[in-house]
C-alpha cells in the first residue's frame, strides 16, 4: 500500500531508518512488471530524507535478493547492506536483518517458497474484491492473509518457530535483540532475554518500528492512526530517534 508509506514517510522524521527487506519485489516483477508512479513517488521520497540527513539503510530481502550481488554499495546516499547492528540509545546492540535467512523453506526449497509467495498474490487479489464491497457497505479496510495467519493452526506454529529461531541466533551471537520481517508478522516479545522485534509491512498490516527517545521500542500501526497524520502539519510530525520501516 504505497499511498500509506508515503503518507507515513511525509510524516514522520527520523535519525536513522531500515528499510527490512523486499521494497522491491523482483519476484513479481519478474512476472509482470508493474511500476505505478505511486512507487516512484515512494523512492524519491526515501531519496530526499537521506539528503537531508537521514541515514538510510537498505536491507536485502529475499524479493529482491539478485541485488545482493552488488552489494556493499551506495544508491545516492542510500546504503545497501546484508544486515546492520543498530545501538539503542541506552547502548544495547540489535542485529537488523530481513529475516529470509531462517526460513527453512527459503534455505531448503526456495521453489515452494515462490510458490507460497503466488499463492500469497492471490489471497492479496481476492482480499481486494472483498474490501470493494466491505466499501460498498461502508466497512474499513480487513486482510483476509491476516486473518488467515492467525488462525490456522500449522502458521501460528511457523511463526512461533521462527520467532525462536531467529532469537536464538541473536542470542548465540551475543545481541540483546533482533529486528526483522519477512514473514509479516508485526510483534515485539521477548525469548530468554533476548528482544526479538518484527516491523511486520506494508502490504496488509501498514506497520513500521521505532525506537523512542527512551530507548524503547514501539510498534506503529499506521491505518489506526493515519487520519491524525495525514496533514503535513508541524505539529502532527511523528518525530522519534530511530524508525525501522517494513517492506
Amino acid at each position: 500500500q504505497a499511498n500509506k508509506l508515503l503518507e507515513f514517510f511525509k510524516n514522520s522524521r527520523s535519525e536513522n531508518l531500515y528499510l527490512v527487506g523486499d521494497i522491491i519485489d523482483v519476484w513479481a516483477m519478474q512476472k509482470t512488471f508493474y511500476w505505478p508512479q505511486e512507487h516512484n513517488d515512494v523512492i524519491q521520497k526515501i531519496l530526499r530524507k537521506a539528503r537531508h540527513g537521514t541515514n538510510v539503510f537498505y536491507i536485502m530481502g529475499n524479493h529482491d535478493e539478485m541485488l545482493r550481488k552488488f552489494i556493499p554499495m551506495h544508491f545516492g546516499s542510500i546504503k545497501m547492506v546484508n544486515r546492520v547492528i543498530h545501538e539503542t540509545v541506552k547502548g544495547k546492540k540489535y542485529l537488523v536483518v530481513h529475516g529470509d535467512a531462517w526460513d527453512g523453506v527459503m534455505k531448503y526449497a526456495k521453489w515452494l517458497s515462490k510458490l507460497g509467495s503466488i499463492a500469497y498474490e492471490l489471497l492479496l487479489k481476492l482480499n481486494i474484491v472483498i474490501n470493494f464491497f466491505r466499501r460498498l457497505r461502508g466497512k474499513e479496510y480487513w486482510s483476509l492473509a491476516k486473518f488467515l495467519k492467525y488462525k490456522v493452526k500449522n502458521a501460528v506454529k511457523y511463526i512461533g518457530e521462527y520467532e525462536k529461531t531467529v532469537s536464538d541466533y541473536a542470542k548465540r551471537k551475543k545481541f540483546d535483540g533482533i529486528i526483522c520481517g519477512h514473514i509479516h508478522h508485526a510483534e515485539d516479545r521477548n525469548f530468554d532475554g533476548i528482544n526479538y522485534l518484527n516491523c511486520g509491512d506494508w502490504v496488509e498490516s501498514c506497520t513500521a518500528l521505532c525506537e523512542k527517545y527512551d530507548g524503547s521500542f514501539e510498534i506503529i500501526y499506521w491505518d489506526k492512526i493515519r487520519e491524525n497524520y495525514i496533514y503535513e502539519q508541524e505539529d502532527n510530525i511523528i518525530e522519534v530517534d530511530n524508525f525501522k520501516n517494513a517492506s
